[in-house]
């Protein structure tokens, strides 16, 4: 009998999931309802901020983000090599330029000497750096206070892309620090595709602590129009509604936020589940340490493991193209064994789009010898513990040749 394919990631939706969605759809509201403010409020909650803005895609949190923040044309902001597209392409989104900062290869956290270098180089080019994005990867929350202070020298805004890390925390100055929290940016985005932590099927949202950031965001989700009396110029009436400013049309139901509601009461329990799968990987991969290492967390992260990943060990002087035509070697035993894991990312700066724009200007020598051997291994919160076992033996076999 061949055995169950395991992809790298999966939603765990159950009965309680569906009969939420279910109830909502027997219900008055699809969109645009009730159900959605109360998942808001859930996301507020796990992030340990004021308030939350649902909205469409993790994606669409990052482009609103950025134009809350004041991105425009004249004005840059500088976002982490090794990130999923989207990070950038929200600078780019809202008339900014980007630019991209190298990461540490044994984390794939973002290097904010190299953020620093990145706001220097669009400084030259006669454009105030306007939003900083570090991008919390696989789960571990890149260094958000010394991001913070560069931010704070540059007069900049802080967007933590905190898609990968639902759940995770950081210790600063004595005291824990959830992802999402605005301890040390001004907002956060989330992504709920179903591979995170939870899902809505496709969804984002941005949190923050900044009331005014917090209304302007509802309103660009929106089309960039306003009912609340407060800030109309005028009131014909209870149906009157004003356009105050160029929006989107970037939001969420409440059927995908009935279900994300149901998923956020399990959240603990996967990410609790999550780390247990971790620590078993950890454990199994020690045995072959001198040629497979999972990514480094950063001393006093916990990590909420969106991801699970390991790096292959380079030989003595051994070229990145070796490792790289190593790694495919590996990936390709396990999608023969019926395992799938992914590649997390491929260097934003390697895009076409980004070296046909010009904006692929910088040393990667983090990005690139981190791409080389990286490799996403299974890890979601159906996953047995066997299944562990099972993609380590894999590896194991793999390397042994």
């Amino acid at each position: 009998m061949s055995q169950r394919l395991l992809p790298y990631g999966r939603q765990l939706i159950d009965d309680d999931d569906v009969a939420a969605v279910v109830e909502t759809l027997r219900g008055d509201w699809l969109t645009q309802g009730p159900t959605v403010a109360r998942f808001e409020g859930a996301v507020a909650e796990v992030a340990g901020a004021r308030y939350a803005v649902a909205v469409a895609s993790g994606t669409a949190a990052l482009h609103l983000a950025c134009l809350a923040a004041g991105v425009r044309a004249g004005v840059g902001g500088v976002t982490s090599d090794i990130t999923f597209v989207a990070s950038a392409n929200a600078i780019r989104y809202a008339g900014g330029a980007p630019r991209l900062a190298d990461v540490d290869p044994e984390t794939a956290l973002v290097r904010v000497d190299s953020m620093r270098a990145a706001a220097n180089d669009l400084a030259r080019a006669g454009q105030a750096t306007r939003v900083l994005i570090p991008v919390d990867f696989s789960g571990a929350i890149a260094d958000l206070p010394a991001v913070r202070a560069l931010a704070d020298e540059l007069g900049a805004i802080v967007i933590e892309d905190a898609a990968h890390s639902l759940g995770a925390s950081y210790e600063h100055d004595g005291r824990a620090h959830r992802a999402g929290s605005g301890s040390h940016a001004h907002m956060a985005i989330f992504s709920f595709h179903p591979v995170k932590h939870v899902t809505t099927c496709e969804g984002g949202a941005i949190v923050t602590n900044d009331e005014g950031a917090y209304r302007e965001l509802l309103e660009l989700r929106t089309h960039g129009i306003t009912k609340d009396p407060a800030r109309l110029t005028r009131n014909e009436g209870p149906w009157y509604y004003e356009q105050r400013t160029l929006g989107y049309h970037y939001r969420i139901t409440d059927v995908q936020c009935a279900l994300g509601l149901s998923q956020m009461r399990k959240a603990a329990r996967f990410v609790e589940r999550r780390r247990e799968l971790a620590a078993r990987y950890d454990r199994a991969l020690a045995a072959l340490a001198d040629r497979i290492v999972p990514l480094r967390v950063r001393p006093g992260v916990t990590s909420s493991y969106h991801l699970y990943v390991a790096r292959l060990v380079p030989r003595d002087r051994e070229a990145l193209e070796s490792v790289a035509a190593r790694r495919l070697a590996l990936y390709t035993a396990l999608r023969e064994a019926a395992i799938l894991p992914q590649v997390h990312y491929i260097p934003v700066h390697r895009q076409p789009d980004f070296v046909a724009s010009g904006l692929s200007g910088g040393v990667f020598d983090g990005a690139e010898r981190y791409y080389a051997g990286c490799l996403s291994l299974p890890l979601f919160p159906a996953m047995e513990d066997a299944d562990v076992d099972r993609v380590v033996d894999v590896i194991a076999t793999a390397l042994a040749r």
